[in-house]
């Protein structure tokens, strides 16, 4: 019988969530998704030293910002709980005495200091069957003594007995059959008693098998742990229910080599965290995709082409597109560049397509935060309309637009030296009279008898628009003239004319 696919997300609650775990989230998510499975929202908190608040709750808030919807989880419950590992102890306890009964496992009492000596003695040294014999552990120190220890308090953690010598087998989704030797492998500690919590190699080992999940997709940096995982599914008798294995290519640099960083994106101006991050720490803030005016259905399709193509010449899909077109066959093996200049290219795409009004609705909070108000939400939409196409992010939307909703203070040098001239004020103020006397100010209407006055005093066209353009918007800038003059109210306008003339002239 095929298993159900189930996957989990597991991030640990540190800081805030990088980029490249949005990226594997996703993954996780659009994968159970095309196979009709589930999606696990599990919380990694082991490491309580590096634990962070508010991180959880960043977690959860950004993976609903991007739609990636979670199955079960802390918040949403589930049969297989409870889904924050530092509520599973006694679970982790038992599985340690499993191991420890069973002769796969062994308690080390080596105490930082002589971990610390053992490596100035040894070059390149680690904890495995050549060294563990001269150390402080239950193989040398014997059952009694270890007890006797253990009895009087003595701090000690629980290291995994590995075999040298044997070929240990990976069976990579995306990079096929990986081969170590499982003699370059330390004994790695599963469980430290200082803190009653197990290290993340036991921890996720026990969890994912318990909550029979069936494919461990994760970035390309875990894969050097895998032949330790597998070498622990065999230690549990539990090699018939062993997840496939999914090693994601790395997010590499825009420039340069190396994996993405947090110093990239404050290098060259992009985020590389989902939402705005403050730091509980130190107070630092970290920008965000969602609050520099990205759209959360560009972000996601940004990422899934980061390692991934459809196989055919799709860009522009969503979610459900990204769903029905997926497979890991399609993965790269290498890593993928980071172009952040893609990903706005991507929310220049999907900000087009959106609706005026849902793009006035994400305007609005703009407009309040720069203490705008008094606009109808009819007219932010007509307003956003006309130049959302020259947006990359929704705060384009105001360097592009705001003459829209408040009048110009100054006027662009250029184009004044270019475009107002000894005449201007004269013609400006016969416009205005020309402007007053039409009723219907529609765009079409509106043109054609301006035009057809501009012709019949034979002006040139071009400096008395530009001069019209300059004094409105404060700049040669905008969509065309007549559509900002059908929407914004005539007063308004000719009130603008007149300002124009006298700041302009003074």
């Amino acid at each position: 019988m095929e298993r159900k696919v189930r996957v989990r997300f597991a991030p640990s609650p540190t800081g805030p969530l990088h980029i490249g775990g949005v990226r594997t989230a996703l993954y996780n998510y659009i994968f159970a998704r095309a196979n009709g499975g589930d999606m696990i929202l599990r919380i990694e908190d082991t490491d309580s030293h590096r634990f962070v608040p508010g991180a959880e709750e960043y977690i959860n808030e950004a993976l609903a910002w991007l739609g990636i919807g979670i199955d079960e989880g802390v918040r949403e419950g589930g049969a297989y709980g409870p889904y924050k590992q530092s509520e599973r102890r006694d679970i982790y306890r038992e599985h340690v005495k499993q191991l420890l009964d069973n002769g796969k496992a062994y308690i080390a009492f080596d105490t930082p200091e002589e971990l610390e000596a053992a490596r100035k003695e040894t070059p390149n040294f680690q904890y495995d069957a050549s060294t563990r014999g001269g150390m402080s552990n239950s193989l040398t120190l014997g059952e009694e003594e270890t007890r006797r220890r253990i009895e009087a308090g003595d701090q000690y953690v629980v290291r995994f007995l590995i075999e040298p010598g044997r070929e240990v087998k990976v069976n990579d989704r995306i990079r096929g059959e990986v081969i170590i030797n499982s003699s370059i492998l330390d004994d790695k500690v599963l469980y430290k008693s200082a803190d009653d919590l197990p290290t993340y190699h036991l921890a996720n080992i026990v969890d994912d098998h318990l909550m029979e999940v069936s494919h461990v997709i994760r970035g390309e940096e875990w894969l050097p742990s895998a032949p330790l995982h597998v070498l622990l599914y065999e230690a549990f008798g539990w090699a018939d229910t062993m997840p496939e294995f999914v090693h994601l290519p790395l997010l590499l640099k825009p420039v340069g080599n190396g994996k993405l960083s947090k110093r990239d994106g404050d290098k060259l101006g992009f985020p590389v965290f989902p939402l705005e991050w403050h730091d509980p720490k130190n107070g630092e803030t970290s920008s965000g995709y969602r609050e520099q005016g990205y759209l959360p259905e560009a972000v996601v399709n940004f990422l899934a082409l980061l390692g991934w193509n459809p196989g055919d010449d799709s860009e522009l899909m969503t979610m459900q597109q990204l769903i029905d077109k997926f497979s890991f066959e399609h993965c790269s093996k290498s890593g993928a560049k980071f172009d952040y200049k893609k990903g706005l290219w991507f929310n220049h795409e999907y900000l087009a397509q959106k609706s005026d009004e849902d793009l006035a609705a994400l305007f609005m909070p703009i407009l309040e935060a720069k203490g705008i108000s008094g606009f109808t939400p009819e007219y932010v939409a007509k307003a956003v309309g006309m130049v959302k196409g020259r947006a990359n992010l929704v705060g384009d939307l105001w360097e592009q637009g705001d003459f829209f909703f408040k009048a110009p203070e100054t006027y662009a040098e250029k184009d004044v030296r270019k475009r107002w001239s000894e005449d201007t004020p004269r013609i400006m103020e016969e416009l205005i009279g020309v402007l007053e006397s039409i009723d219907d100010m529609t765009s079409a209407n509106a043109e054609k008898i301006v035009l057809d006055w501009i012709a019949s005093k034979g002006y040139h066209l071009g400096n008395v628009m530009n001069a019209f353009r300059l004094a409105v918007v404060g700049a040669c800038r905008g969509p065309h003239m007549f559509d900002i003059t059908e929407l914004m109210p005539k007063e308004e306008v000719t009130a603008r004319i007149r300002k124009a003339i006298a700041t302009i002239n003074a």
